[in-house]
Formats: structure tokens, C-alpha cells, sequence
């Protein structure tokens, strides 16, 4: 049996990383292709997984993104062709549905947000499996083609990719930080996401609050590092680093993107988001329940000195229930699991 994954950013090295070694371990040979964008190259290379580097990102207006899509799925489709996949895999990537589809290659996409309209139309359209949370409601995503087709699974998919996680305390000493002082981690807001506003006030004046304290700002693109540059006392890591023992360890998260948030929310850490777009329902239940918060005003930015929660109960789920999902296109087509 032989797998193809496909990972178009870098939180979906981390998604994938526990189900590519769970397939493997079942006898399946596994084939990754990435596409140069974010730390998503600089992630696989971490954590030792062979890949081939297919495209890169054309940008965040939607002529680009229609470019892109074009032009890495062509790419995509020629490398694929005759190499005998029996399933392909990805995490919102529209790339790899398209040439699966092209190819006739059973193919699931999962992703965790569903207001992502233009990628949904694409992916859920065309994929033969959609895997989402079961804190989306179905009616959500009939408009976009998955009736039919959608396995939902509970909790985060956090709470899977990090059941195996446990954090380095030396990170964040090697980054420079003094652990006896409050310290916060950040990230930038996808700024070429069609989805997020591309432009956050209160962020940037929350950035130069932390300027004046320990904060870890992890950029997404290298246009944004330079522009971090600029601002002082704020530490940028050089390519890929630990991000989850960083999470695990600050005493404040705060992040324009939802994946980091909900790392924080798995691994109990404060955390604070600034999305600026539609909050999916994911989020819209961390919110409810108190575990998620939201970043009105920029001194909610600076950190305190965090207290140990008794009440936090990790949740650890195993990452063979999320493949068993991802798989179920096997089923359907007659190939054996």
C-alpha cells in the first residue's frame, strides 16, 4: 500500500507527522511533497522527514492564490502520475485534492475551520473523505460538498498530533530566555490568508507593549521577520525551532493563527487570540468555556508570572483513531485498509 501526503503550511507537518508514522509502521510506503512556504520545509527537515519540495506560495490576493492552485496542482498531477497511490492525504491543501481527483486517487482532506469558503469548495467538492471536528456542525459544510462524506472526530486534533508531546525545558533558555521572569510567545497573523484581515491595530500595539518584556515572536513569512526587525526587544528565532515546548513552558500565548491557540489549550497555557475573522466553531466553544481568550485591548499582551492550574487535566487522544478516519475512502473504493 503506498500513501501520498501533501503539506502546504507549517502547522500541517505537526498534523501529519504521527499519522505518517502510524502508516508506516502498518507496512505503507508514505511519499511527502511540500510546497516552500512558512517554516513548513525547515519543520519536515526537524523532525527527519523525507520530502519533496513542489512549489512555493504565489501570494495572498485571490488572481495569486487562483495562479498558485493552477499551477502547483499541474505540478502536483506530473509527479503523482504513475507512482501508484492508493491514498492521498491533506490538511486543507486544495493541491493535492485536485490532483488526486485528476488522477483518480482516493483522497481525504481534513481541516479545522470552516470559514475558509473558497478552499472548502475545492477541497470538500472534490475529496472522497472530509475529517473535521465534531464541534463543526454538519449543515456547515453541505454547502460546500461534503454531505456524504464527512467523519467527524471529538476533541482538537491537537489533543492527538501532541499525545506523544512532552515539552524541552531547554528551549526557551536557548533562545535567551530568563525563565525566573514572566515571558509570552507570539505569533503573526496569516497575513496572506483570504480569510484574516490584513491589518491587526491592536496587535501591532501589543507588540510594542512586549517590546519592553520577554516575548518570542515567531513570524510566518520572512516579509514579516524583517518587519519584526524593526521593532526592539522582541526575540525572533532564526528558521524552525521547538514552537510546542514553547507554548508548553510560556505563561501567555498569543496568536493570530488557531492552531497555536489551541496547542496552548491542549497544553494548558494562557492564551490569548487576535483573530481577526470569523471565529469557527472550534473556537467559538474554547471562547464559551473560558479556555480561549480574547485580546481586547494591547496590556492584556504583557505577561504574568503563570500559576500551576490543579484543575488541568491533559487530554491525550490516539492519533490511530484520526488515520482510521483518513482512511475511510479506502473502504468505499473496495481497497483494504
Amino acid at each position: 500500500m503506498r500513501a501520498w501526503v501533501d503539506l502546504t503550511n507549517s502547522p500541517h507537518v505537526l498534523v501529519m507527522r504521527p499519522i505518517i508514522e502510524r502508516l508506516r509502521a502498518r507496512g505503507w510506503e508514505v511519499d511527502v511533497t511540500a510546497r516552500d512556504f512558512a517554516q513548513t520545509v525547515g519543520l519536515l527537515d526537524r523532525f527527519g522527514i523525507e520530502h519533496e519540495v513542489i512549489g512555493h506560495h504565489r501570494g495572498g490576493g485571490r488572481g495569486a492564490k487562483a495562479m498558485g492552485l493552477a499551477s502547483r496542482s499541474a505540478a502536483l498531477t506530473r509527479w503523482a502520475r504513475g507512482r501508484g497511490f492508493d491514498l492521498a492525504i491533506g490538511h486543507g491543501s486544495n493541491d493535492i485534492t485536485v490532483a488526486s481527483w485528476l488522477l483518480r486517487i482516493p483522497c481525504s482532506t481534513t481541516f479545522d475551520y470552516e470559514f475558509a469558503t473558497v478552499q472548502h469548495q475545492v477541497n470538500c467538492h472534490l475529496a472522497n473523505g472530509v475529517v473535521v471536528p465534531d464541534l463543526i456542525p454538519a449543515e456547515r459544510l453541505e454547502r460546500f460538498g461534503a454531505k456524504g462524506k464527512l467523519h467527524q472526530y471529538p476533541g482538537l486534533k491537537e489533543e492527538y498530533y501532541l499525545s506523544d508531546f512532552e515539552p524541552d525545558p531547554s528551549i526557551p533558555a536557548s533562545l535567551g530566555i530568563d525563565t525566573s521572569r514572566p515571558w509570552a510567545v507570539v505569533r503573526t497573523p496569516p497575513v496572506v490568508a483570504l480569510y484574516h484581515r490584513l491589518e491587526n491595530d491592536l496587535f501591532g500595539r501589543a507588540l510594542e507593549l512586549l517590546s519592553d518584556h520577554q516575548a518570542v515572536v515567531l513570524p510566518r513569512t520572512e516579509e514579516q521577520r524583517e518587519q519584526l526587525a524593526e521593532v526592539p526587544g522582541l526575540i525572533i528565532p532564526e528558521g524552525a525551532v521547538d514552537a510546542q515546548s514553547l507554548v508548553a513552558l510560556a505563561d501567555l500565548v498569543i496568536s493570530a493563527g488557531g492552531t497555536m491557540n489551541r496547542e496552548a489549550v491542549a497544553l494548558g497555557t494562557p492564551v490569548l487570540t487576535v483573530f481577526a475573522g470569523k471565529l469557527g466553531a472550534v473556537d467559538e466553544h474554547l471562547v464559551k468555556t473560558g479556555k480561549l481568550g480574547q485580546l481586547t485591548s494591547p496590556e492584556q499582551a504583557i505577561p504574568v508570572r503563570r500559576e500551576a492550574d490543579s484543575s488541568f487535566q491533559r487530554v491525550r487522544r490516539d492519533p490511530d483513531e484520526f488515520l482510521q478516519l483518513l482512511m475511510r475512502p479506502l473502504s468505499s473504493t473496495g481497497v483494504r485498509e
